[in-house]
């Protein structure tokens, strides 16, 4: 498990915590300070108690009170903190599959970087989801999806099968004129993130050059981004994130529903690791990135979450 920001606040007191808010929501104006002050130091199982001792106390969800109240930006960092984790993927799948067209990233993001442990339980709560992703998508990009959906990599590493898992995505990708693509999808979507970590070492040595060149020259689209999102996930989760972050970011206009998921989703487990992969990869601390590319209460709670400068 990764190191967080966010943790279990020592001395929690639900009841206490429900009444600062139901003040800070009392009366003309509102005081964002308390609210995100509070909500930002206090872990998200101790948010939902929180949320039952404001109904017990007041007869009315905290979550439809916090919406009446802000709006925004900070108003959807809030309701998204105040959603449980498994229940706020779930929300976040469906969301991207609504509507028209979809929202592929967040499909990858979500589908690539969590374990199979969280997949199954976003499975369970969020209804017929890969009935909605094979109605949405097609082709390979939607077989590996439902693969991943599946969240039942193999476990550990298969010593006797590196060499050959190697020699096969050579085969299948640099070493023939068109790209075998349903081996890799196999491969990338069913053996572990350690014996990953060893085949793609095997394969580097084999080809001359890392699978992620073989798959940026092999394959294009979301199907590509899907791969190489797999891929980075399996050498290193907080890299991975590290690097999307830089993206929604370091841009004109920036991507806040991105940035604003991933550090919502990352607080409680490897935040800090992000953090460090972040001062590596861009020499830039997260924390003064996010400063300088958010503003107002929104951007306050985003660097609560952050949890300080590097």
């Amino acid at each position: 498990m990764g190191l967080s920001t966010v943790k279990d606040f020592v001395n929690f007191n639900a009841k206490q915590d429900a009444e600062l808010l139901h003040k800070a929501m009392k009366g003309i104006g509102t005081d964002e300070g308390t609210i995100l002050m509070l909500l930002t130091s206090r872990s998200n199982n101790q948010r939902q108690e929180i949320k039952a001792a404001y109904k017990k106390a007041h007869g009315k969800d905290l979550v439809s009170a916090l919406k009446s109240e802000l709006g925004g930006l900070f108003e959807t960092l809030v309701v998204a903190l105040m959603t449980p984790p498994i229940s706020y993927d779930a929300s976040q799948l469906h969301k991207a599959l609504k509507g028209a067209g979809t929202d592929d990233d967040v499909l990858i993001e979500i589908l690539a970087s969590r374990t199979c442990a969280q997949i199954k339980d976003v499975v369970k709560c969020g209804g017929k989801l890969e009935k909605d992703i094979t109605g949405d998508t097609s082709g390979h990009f939607q077989k590996l999806l439902v693969i991943l959906l599946q969240g039942s990599r193999d476990e550990g590493v298969d010593e006797d099968r590196i060499e050959n898992d190697a020699k096969e995505l050579f085969a299948a990708g640099e070493g023939k004129v068109g790209t075998d693509v349903e081996k890799f999808i196999n491969i990338l979507g069913n053996r572990s993130h350690e014996h990953l970590r060893l085949v793609f070492d095997a394969y580097k040595k084999l080809a001359g050059s890392d699978i992620e060149d073989s798959i940026e020259g092999e394959t294009t689209g979301n199907l590509e981004n899907l791969m190489l999102a797999v891929v980075k996930c399996a050498k290193s989760v907080p890299a991975y994130f590290a690097e999307s972050l830089n993206g929604s970011m370091r841009r004109a206009g920036t991507d806040d529903q991105t940035l604003m998921r991933i550090m919502v989703s990352r607080s409680e487990t490897d935040m800090l690791d992000i953090r460090a992969c972040f001062k590596k990869m861009y020499g830039a601390s997260l924390y003064n990135t996010i400063q300088d590319d958010t503003a107002g209460d929104y951007g306050k709670a985003l660097l609560y979450l952050c949890g300080g400068n590097d």
